[in-house]
């Protein structure tokens, strides 16, 4: 799109000189953005011609004054020429710069994202967690990687991304990276985040997102039905570490907290609430947001199990939990042993608090959000999945409605008709 520039020069009155000359200025305007250039020419107040933008008369003078200043107009349009051609975007900095023969730093993608990650790696454990840093590492690598790969070189000036960068990035992440549709779209949000730094410090003018759109696919997310549940509970395991894991699963199953919130409770997160019994107040480490959970009997029955386990009298922790990559483990284990047929991973037990304990059960989906967390409804939507059998008994009661009117609708008639 052509940039639209206006030209005006002006007695900048404020500068004047102690014998009254006051200086000329070339102001160009680019897009809304202004700038002001000295052209190194003075002239008396009285001689300038603030209508016409030049000096007044006719004189030798005033034709020598006006013809340069029509000079510096036409180099202003030269410029902007030069830089068009040159490929690069017509703006109010790179115009100045062409004028004055300087030269813009240019602010090159990879230090950019590096700073990103580096401060990032310092704030592990205070506002990121390990995971977050995780991924962003991995897409800092997947952007040298394709840099490499679609223009055969290692950083690109920050003002070279732009709409077909991020189609292109796209599809680099679809075929050369065999990213599923939700891989290759998170990859973009992670970028997307360093484009926001750049937009906010001033280094970029447009938003190379702004008609970029990516969707995630509905993931169906597992979780455990009533009799999974409960064929995980009866289990009697010999094996005190399996039985250990599933105790843990098992809390997280009847509280809904994620693996990193259980691990860091300790017995400072439990306190009476309003109804004089015993809650769980937590702050999620994903999201920040507090999560304050009443305890059921099931879950403070695991807490009071392991009151007196040796890790959390030496660590302070509420729970004794194993490492996520362990605990994960241990958990493909147990399915095996408790005939579940499903990929048993510690975040199920967070999807199964949602749908099998708490929606399943009656539990407003308002209060389900609130007890996991989320910031919005809309993301305890996709975790609470309501299960057949909850459709089904809403379906019945609905049918019975039905039969109800109906039923009455037929006795009035024949009521009339007597």
């Amino acid at each position: 799109m052509n940039a639209k520039i206006s030209i005006l020069f002006y007695a900048k009155r404020a500068k004047a000189s102690t014998s009254g000359l006051v200086p000329i200025y070339l102001r160009i305007t680019v897009d809304g953005t202004r700038i002001e250039i000295s052209s190194k020419r003075f002239i008396m107040p009285e001689k300038w011609s603030q209508k016409q933008c030049r000096m007044k008369g006719n004189s030798e003078e005033a034709r020598a004054l006006n013809a340069y200043l029509d000079i510096l107009k036409g180099k202003v349009y030269d410029a902007q020429r030069e830089i068009v051609q040159g490929g690069n975007l017509v703006s109010a900095e790179t115009l100045k710069s062409k004028l004055l023969g300087t030269e813009i730093k240019k602010r090159m993608l990879i230090p950019i994202f590096q700073d990103h990650n580096n401060r990032m790696e310092k704030l592990v454990g205070k506002e990121f967690a390990k995971g977050t840093l995780g991924r962003y590492q991995t897409c800092i690598s997947h952007t040298k990687e394709f840099l490499k790969w679609k223009f055969n070189i290692s950083d690109i000036d920050i003002k070279k991304i732009d709409y077909a960068f991020l189609n292109d990035f796209e599809f680099y992440l679809r075929t050369e990276k065999s990213c599923n549709n939700n891989s290759a779209v998170k990859y973009l949000k992670n970028f997307g985040k360093i484009i926001r730094i750049c937009l906010a410090n001033g280094w970029l003018e447009k938003d190379p997102y702004l008609n970029y759109h990516s969707k995630f696919n509905e993931v169906s997310r597992a979780f455990l039905n009533e009799k999974e549940l409960e064929s995980l509970m009866n289990k009697d395991f010999k094996n005190e570490r399996l039985l250990l894991v599933r105790d843990i699963f098992l809390f997280s199953c009847f509280t809904g907290l994620a693996y990193i919130d259980t691990q860091k409770l300790t017995q400072d997160n439990i306190n009476l609430g309003l109804d004089g019994n015993k809650w769980i107040f937590t702050t999620r480490q994903k999201t920040k947001t507090t999560s304050n959970i009443p305890l059921l009997r099931q879950a403070e029955d695991i807490i009071q199990k392991y009151k007196e386990h040796k890790t959390c009298l030496n660590t302070g922790k509420l729970l004794p939990v194993l490492s996520n990559q362990k605990m994960n483990a241990y958990l493909k284990e147990i399915a095996d042993l408790c005939d579940i047929n499903k990929d048993l991973t510690y975040h199920i037990a967070r999807h199964t608090f949602a749908t099998t304990v708490t929606l399943s059960n009656g539990v407003s989906i308002e209060s389900v959000s609130k007890m996991l967390g989320h910031k919005s409804i809309k993301t305890t939507q996709h975790y609470a999945k309501i299960l057949d059998a909850k459709v089904s008994e809403d379906m019945q009661k609905l049918k019975k409605i039905f039969y109800q009117k109906e039923e009455k609708s037929e006795k009035l008639k024949r009521k009339i008709s007597l």
